[in-house]
């Protein structure tokens, strides 16, 4: 199951969770909804926490043994397990309390994603898998409308979708954004797309998004405007250039691409949202002047860290083939 619906499922508590993804806000609110429906009173004795790669081999075996552990003056015992990346031959040896796990303990997983040459706990029966993967726009609005609602606060579908693009999906900032749009509008408030753009500040890599998109687009205005900002607040020219390089090589792949929004997304390891927003961009520019920028700029990039450019007159040649070329 998403994340999302974790907190209407725990009626009934899983005797095996498998808490996994990247996105550690969602992770942590996981192991603290499933903590509360435990309701563990004695905590110092009945919610246990182990590092996962502490259990290997032998270790494996009397792990196993300690599930099977009865609560001490609480029904449940609780026992989490963080980062635990097993082989598929360590798995074997805890596979057996998977088939037939104790009824009184519940066992956490708490993973961060996949790693190189460990068991795929996803596939393996008796866990219940919480996905805790970064969400789309879709779903992170959705959460957002509720966390606000919870706090009192109605919002437009606009404001909540800036919030996130805001934020760079990142859940744990929404949530410090809630509270602080919580306490500037007060009970019955209502967040509206002005609202946002007055109280959150804009992530960098939304900024940078916004650069880029300013770029293709040929809007000088906007990009400097973008661009004076970034560099006030420290981002150098070089890294400037790197973004404006990687975004017309995007534009330049997306032009010969007969792929779907969803299915380039994943090919190129960016959102649909974006590759909408840059296959726009790519026919207004044209593929074969994307790749031309594209080409120009990497030139330029490669001229700035051999020290044949300095990072500046190299950022202000790659600007003016962009607008002027």
């Amino acid at each position: 199951m998403k994340f999302v619906q974790l907190a209407k499922s725990l009626g009934e508590l899983a005797p095996i969770y498998l808490i996994d993804g990247e996105e550690a806000y969602f992770r942590d609110l996981a192991v603290k909804q499933i903590t509360a429906a435990c309701g563990i009173t004695r905590p110092a004795l009945n919610d246990v926490r182990i590092e996962g790669e502490t259990l290997k081999g032998d270790r494996l075996v009397s792990f196993r043994t300690d599930l099977y552990t009865l609560p001490f003056l609480d029904g449940r015992r609780l026992v989490r397990v963080y980062d635990f990346y097993p082989s598929e031959r360590d798995w074997a040896q805890l596979s057996p309390y998977a088939e037939s796990p104790c009824p009184s303990t519940v066992l956490l997983i708490v993973n961060g994603g996949k790693r190189a040459n460990a068991a795929d706990l996803r596939r393996k029966k008796g866990l219940t898998l919480v996905d805790c993967a970064r969400e789309s726009e879709e779903a992170l609005s959705k959460w957002l409308f509720g966390m606000l609602k919870r706090k009192g606060l109605s919002a437009d579908i606009d404001a909540l979708t800036l919030m996130v693009r805001y934020c760079s999906f990142d859940a744990a900032r929404m949530a410090k954004e809630c509270e602080k749009l919580a306490l500037y509008l007060g009970e019955g408030g209502r967040v509206t797309g002005r609202v946002v753009e007055e109280q959150i500040a804009k992530d960098v890599e939304y900024k940078i998004y916004e650069l880029t998109q300013a770029a293709s687009a040929r809007n000088g205005n906007a990009f400097q405007e973008i661009l004076h900002d970034l560099l006030e607040k420290g981002y150098d020219e070089y890294a400037v250039l790197a973004s404006l390089t990687s975004h017309f090589r995007t534009l330049s792949d997306l032009s010969s691409m007969r792929l779907s929004d969803a299915e380039a997304a994943r090919v190129l390891g960016v959102k649909p949202y974006s590759v909408k927003k840059n296959r726009e961009a790519a026919a207004r520019l044209g593929g074969a002047r994307a790749e031309e920028l594209y080409v120009e700029l990497y030139a330029l990039s490669c001229g700035a860290k051999n020290g044949q450019y300095t990072a500046k007159s190299a950022l202000n040649t790659a600007i003016a083939k962009i607008f002027f070329g």
